[in-house]
């Protein structure tokens, strides 16, 4: 383990864009992987208790080409442009706060919420959608779907996991720390996209309708 720690920190030191995307790409893999195996156990399990011993019984196959367009995201996107906002926002934070202190932090926790968190959700939604197949009007409404159950939802963790991240690691590490939440991540909204219209989803819809109307209406 040690061995494999210090050729991270030296191929971050030599090839600092290059190892981000890397690592970024194999734990979106690993990620996707995941939400695969909990898909497909969650739909035994439901056919189990529905009685449907076919459907029970449905080997678990990984499909692979999901696997490489949830992967492609992390090489493409979260690798780089991670890389490149965590240095920048550590940047633009210095200049007006003393690093470590409850502003600092606070703000970095605010702009990353604000601004990284919605983007990296829309894109990846909408990646995902159009990458799979999907018409430019089907992309549209799944990332009206799926967007907001997506924030909802990991905004109750995120948070936190950011808060440590700002507080505690180095600047250089941040994106790797975030990598290993995102085996997590990419897993959670790999889950969440594959859902459809479950019922669940359909509640924080007609929610956010019913916001809608009322603003359309005052």
């Amino acid at each position: 383990m040690r061995r494999l720690w210090r050729w991270y920190q030296q191929s971050l030191s030599s090839y600092p864009v290059r190892t981000q995307v890397v690592s970024s790409g194999i734990l979106w893999a690993l990620g996707d992987i995941g939400a695969q195996a909990v898909t497909h156990k969650s739909a035994s399990s439901h056919h189990h208790h529905a009685k449907n011993p076919e459907d029970k019984d449905k080997e678990f196959k990984i499909d692979w080409k999901r696997v490489g367009i949830t992967s492609s995201f992390g090489f493409a996107f979260v690798g780089p442009v991670g890389h490149y906002w965590y240095e920048y926002l550590d940047r633009m934070v210095r200049r007006r706060y003393l690093p470590g202190s409850f502003k600092f932090v606070a703000s970095k926790v605010a702009a990353d919420g604000l601004l990284f968190g919605p983007l990296d959700l829309g894109l990846f939604f909408s990646y995902v959608g159009l990458a799979s197949g999907r018409s430019l009007e089907q992309v549209k409404d799944d990332v009206k779907r799926d967007i907001i159950p997506a924030l909802v939802l990991g905004g109750a963790i995120w948070p936190a996991v950011q808060i440590a991240n700002f507080r505690f690691i180095p600047v250089r590490y941040q994106l790797l720390y975030v990598n290993l939440f995102c085996l997590l991540d990419s897993c959670f909204l790999s889950w969440i996209e594959q859902q459809g219209d479950a019922a669940w989803k359909q509640w924080f819809t007609s929610f956010q309708k019913k916001i809608e109307d009322q603003k359309s209406n005052a």
